[in-house]
C-alpha cells in the first residue's frame, strides 16, 4: 500500500427535502383542509477515526463526498425521511484543515472518535403548517434548506511516542530494525527512507511506538532533499531521538544542521525532550569515541551523549532506557490507547474497508 499523508477532498451535506402541498379528500368529511407534510432533513457529513490505517491513499481516487438529501413530504401529514449521514473514515491522527491549509477544523487523535463536520439542511414546511384561522387553504410550502459544502485538506500526522531525527545515512533505519520488527529499508546511499514508518519497541516490559522519518539535510526547510514536511509526523511525539554518525568529519556541524532545520520548521519541535546518540561506534576505538563525544557535548551545549551501534546492538539498551525515562511513567502509550479504545470487534463476517 502506498503512503499518502495529504489529500484534498470536496464534501457536501444533503439538502433538505421539500414540503408537500396536499388537501384531504375523504368521503363524508365536509371540510377537508391542508395535510401536506414537512420534508426530511438532509444527511450530515461525519468524520470518524479508525484504527489499522496509516495512509490517505484511498482519497487519491475518491475525492468527492456528498451526503443524500432528505425525502419530500407527502399527504396525510407524512414527513419525508431524513437522508442518511455520510461517515468518512480516516486514519487516527488525521487533521481536517481548511482550504487555506492553515486553519485546523478537526483533529482526530483517538480511534472511534466521530466528529460532525457539515450539518444537513432542514426540510421544508408542508402546507399544513401554514394553516391559520384566516388562511384555511394555504398552497405555499418550503423547498428545503440547502446543505453545506466545502473543500478541505486531510493531513495525516502519525501517532508515535518517540521520533527519530538525523542526517541521511545516520543509521536510523538500522536502529529501527534492531529494536522493532519494522523491516525498514537500509542502503549505502542517501534517502533510503522516503516515507515515515512506525515500529513498536518492547523494552523492560514496556511498549512504545517509534517513528522513523526521512533524513534532513541543510536547507530542508527551503525544499532541499525531500524537504521537511515529514517532520509533521513527529510533532505528536513525547521525545526525539537524534542520531549522529560518528564517522562524519564534523559531528558538531551534523548536530547543528538538524537542529537548525527543526527550529526553522517550528511547531514546538525544538522544545521537545531530546536524546542524543552517537551511532556507528563499532567502527571506532574507545579513545576516539570519547573525543568525538566531547565534541558533540560541546555542540549540544552540555547535553548527555550516548555512544551506540545500531548494527551490533552495543549501547542500544542505554538509549532505550533514556527514551523510556523521557516518555514518562509506565502508562498506556499513544498507540496502545488507540487500540484499547477500539473495544471488542463485532462478530460476523469482516467487511472490506472503504473511506465511506
Amino acid at each position: 500500500m502506498h503512503f499518502l499523508d495529504q489529500a484534498k477532498i470536496y464534501v457536501r451535506s444533503g439538502h433538505g427535502g421539500g414540503g408537500a402541498v396536499s388537501f384531504r379528500r375523504e368521503k363524508f368529511v365536509e371540510y377537508g383542509g391542508p395535510d401536506g407534510g414537512d420534508g426530511g432533513k438532509g444527511g450530515d457529513i461525519i468524520f470518524e477515526a479508525v484504527a489499522g490505517l496509516n495512509t490517505l491513499i484511498d482519497f487519491r481516487y475518491t475525492q468527492h463526498f456528498r451526503a443524500p438529501r432528505g425525502k419530500g413530504g407527502a399527504g396525510t401529514n407524512r414527513t419525508g425521511g431524513g437522508g442518511d449521514d455520510l461517515v468518512i473514515k480516516v486514519p487516527v491522527g488525521t487533521q481536517v484543515i481548511a482550504e487555506d491549509q492553515e486553519t485546523v477544523l478537526l483533529d482526530l487523535v483517538r480511534a472511534g472518535q466521530r466528529e460532525l463536520f457539515l450539518r444537513g439542511g432542514d426540510g421544508g414546511r408542508g402546507n399544513a403548517s401554514y394553516k391559520t384561522s384566516t388562511n384555511r387553504a394555504p398552497r405555499q410550502h418550503g423547498t428545503g434548506w440547502p446543505g453545506e459544502e466545502a473543500w478541505v485538506w486531510l493531513r495525516l500526522k502519525l501517532l508515535a511516542d518517540a521520533g527519530l531525527l538525523g542526517l541521511p545515512n545516520a543509521g536510523k533505519s538500522t536502529f529501527v530494525n534492531t529494536v522493532t520488527n519494522a523491516k525498514a529499508k537500509v542502503g549505502d546511499y542517501a534517502f533510503t527512507t522516503t516515507r515515515p514508518q512506525l515500529g513498536v519497541v518492547r523494552h523492560k516490559s514496556r511498549e512504545f511506538v517509534l517513528a522513523d522519518i526521512p533524513g534532513l539535510i541543510e536547507g530542508a526547510a527551503d525544499g532541499a532533499g525531500i524537504g521537511d514536511r515529514f517532520l509533521g509526523h513527529v510533532e505528536r511525539c513525547r521525545v526525539l531521538l537524534h542520531l549522529i554518525d560518528a564517522n562524519v568529519e564534523d559531528v558538531g556541524e551534523a548536530y547543528r544542521i538538524v537542529r537548525d532545520e527543526i527550529e526553522a520548521y517550528g511547531a514546538g519541535l525544538a522544545d521537545k525532550p531530546e536524546v542524543i546518540a552517537l551511532n556507528k561506534c563499532d567502527l571506532l576505538d574507545d579513545e576516539l569515541i570519547a573525543a568525538i563525544s566531547a565534541e558533540l557535548v560541546a555542540a549540544s551545549e552540555g547535553a548527555r551523549v550516548l555512544a551506540m551501534s545500531g548494527a551490533t546492538g552495543d549501547g542500544v539498551e542505554a538509549v532505550l532506557d533514556q527514551l523510556l525515562e523521557a516518555i514518562g511513567p509506565a502508562e498506556m502509550t499513544t498507540y496502545a490507547e488507540m487500540r484499547e479504545d477500539d473495544g471488542p470487534e463485532d462478530e460476523g463476517e469482516a467487511k472490506e474497508w472503504s473511506p465511506i
